[in-house]
């Protein structure tokens, strides 16, 4: 260990105050390995930096996970591209670097349930947080509830501008329940109140075709999807389920078995 000494405590202070924490709890070990190196004084202060700049970084991305509320833990790694190859992996990564994002534009996950949407929506979620984007993850049903609840109790308004704030906000599991014509309308307001300035990221079971079907109302529906697709992505995944492909791996039904389900 470095012995202590004034100008250590000095610089120990200092990095304190300009909440470098992550150098000032790792300055002995620093000062050593710099030692051992014989690094410059230029060489040093990259290390300094860089290591409290990762540490930040860490931080920042651990947080913005919690405040994102990912119902699982997922990530774009784990995501096996090889059982799905419907999916553009070219559009995938472009994704990844969250220009959709800084460009205000939404992304579609569309497919029958089990293909990985929410998995794909996850790990794009994270992806953007990483990036620095500010990231919402709710299931629609939940959306819609929080709408209705806020108009009742006449804060409408107040839980708009909250479902606006982030960068991205995913939606997950649009078209499992059917929409009452209020609620139509109150998520209409939701997509237009982002349109332009916030991405949506959403994820259905049900084609753009049969939305008039989810919301009760065509016209609403033609409303809400001529906001979401004037900048978008759509991703149409037409694989098998995950779930059904394992349970037929266990044996627990025969592909005949499934069709009749």
């Amino acid at each position: 260990m470095v012995s202590e000494s004034p100008q250590l405590e000095r610089v120990t202070r200092h990095l304190t105050r300009l909440q470098l924490v992550a150098a000032r709890d790792r300055l002995d070990t620093l000062l050593q390995q710099a030692a051992k190196d014989e690094v410059s004084y230029l060489d040093f202060l990259d290390r300094v930096l860089s290591d409290e700049v990762a540490s930040k970084n860490e931080k920042r991305v651990k947080m913005g996970v919690q405040i994102a509320h990912f119902p699982l833990q997922r990530s774009l790694e784990d995501f096996d591209f090889t059982l799905q190859p419907s999916i553009d992996r070219k559009l995938i990564r472009e994704l990844e670097t969250g220009r959709y994002i800084a460009n205000g534009e939404n992304v579609l996950l569309l497919g029958p349930p089990g293909v990985g949407k929410t998995h794909l929506a996850i790990g794009l979620g994270r992806r953007a947080v990483e990036t620095g984007a500010s990231c919402l993850f709710l299931p629609a049903t939940g959306v819609v509830a929080q709408l209705v609840r806020a108009e009742n109790e006449g804060r409408l308004e107040e839980r708009l501008t909250y479902f606006a704030k982030p960068k991205l906000l995913i939606i997950d599991e649009l078209g499992y329940l059917p929409f009452e014509r209020r609620a139509a309308n109150l998520f209409f307001q939701l997509v237009n109140r982002r349109y332009a300035k916030g991405s949506l990221m959403i994820t259905s079971n049900q084609s753009v075709g049969h939305w008039g079907e989810v919301f009760g109302d065509v016209m609403a529906a033609a409303a809400i999807l001529d906001r979401l697709l004037h900048h978008s992505h759509v991703i149409t995944i037409k694989g098998e389920s995950y779930r059904l492909r394992e349970k037929r791996k266990a044996g627990l039904f025969r592909p005949a078995e499934v069709v009749a389900q």
